[in-house]
């Protein structure tokens, strides 16, 4: 978190107060069209990254998991049908417009008995110490105001042994991928939001807040501060896309 009470939304700083409610505004405004955006904007790729966050979470029958930012629930659906019925799936979202297209995308695909939803803050997790088998937040600790909280917070709920995986936004490994990728977040993204989801100024702020997350090795070393051990990153698409997983000892 930045000094003097101030943090950042997109390039702009705001108090550390504000950003909470700002984030909200964003993804109650792009709530209903967000998966077809995350189709669009990722040619469809988002599905390659999460189902590789699948494979890496060692996630079994019977397993308890936590899906924090879950949204409109791809990993949860997924994770629900390994553990089972023996095994309980967390879709949590501090955006309530969110975790209500995620409950509802889910229950149509018969998605229910295994499943809970909760409204909650990443930084302040409301579950007992201890409790969680895996733990998944995709493209949201990004928007997360104070991220070393949140991952302490992770840590405290896992249990001994269990498995965190963030799935974000990253640095492209390349100068020649960074341009492109710059080009195409600030001219084309805010014109497909215009385009599909009717607000180009969401869209702006995801590109932004993109640029503001804390590089690979800089994630690690906040993931190592937060307790977690054996931690590693793996870059996808050039490293616009990274995949930290950390174990808690």
């Amino acid at each position: 978190m930045a000094e003097d009470n101030k943090t950042h939304f997109g390039f702009r700083s705001v108090d550390s107060s504000e950003k909470a409610g700002l984030v909200a505004g964003v993804f109650h405004s792009v709530a209903s069209r967000y998966d077809l955006m995350n189709d669009l904007m990722s040619g469809g790729i988002h599905r390659v990254w999460k189902r590789f966050t699948i494979e890496l979470s060692g996630v079994r029958r019977g397993h308890r998991v936590l899906d924090i930012a879950g949204g409109t629930g791809d990993l949860a659906a997924k994770f629900s049908r390994i553990v089972g019925e023996t095994g309980e799936v967390v879709l949590a979202d501090i955006n309530s417009s969110m975790l209500e297209v995620g409950r509802e995308k889910l229950t149509d695909k018969g998605i229910v008995g295994n499943m809970r939803y909760v409204q909650a803050n990443a930084e302040c997790l409301p579950f007992p110490d201890n409790h969680f088998d895996c733990l998944t937040i995709a493209f949201g600790l990004r928007n997360v105001t104070d991220k070393d909280a949140a991952l302490r917070s992770m840590h405290r709920v896992l249990k001994p042994g269990g498995r965190c995986l963030v799935l974000e936004f990253s640095k492209p490994t390349s100068d020649v991928v960074s341009k492109l990728y710059d080009q195409y977040s600030f001219s084309v993204l805010p014109r497909m939001g215009q385009l599909v989801a009717g607000d180009s100024e969401s869209y702006r702020y995801l590109a932004e807040s993109i640029r503001m997350h804390p590089d690979q090795e800089t994630l690690k070393g906040m993931m190592d501060e937060a307790g977690f051990v054996n931690t590693s990153y793996y870059n996808m698409t050039g490293g616009i896309v990274a995949l930290h997983r950390g174990i808690k000892a």
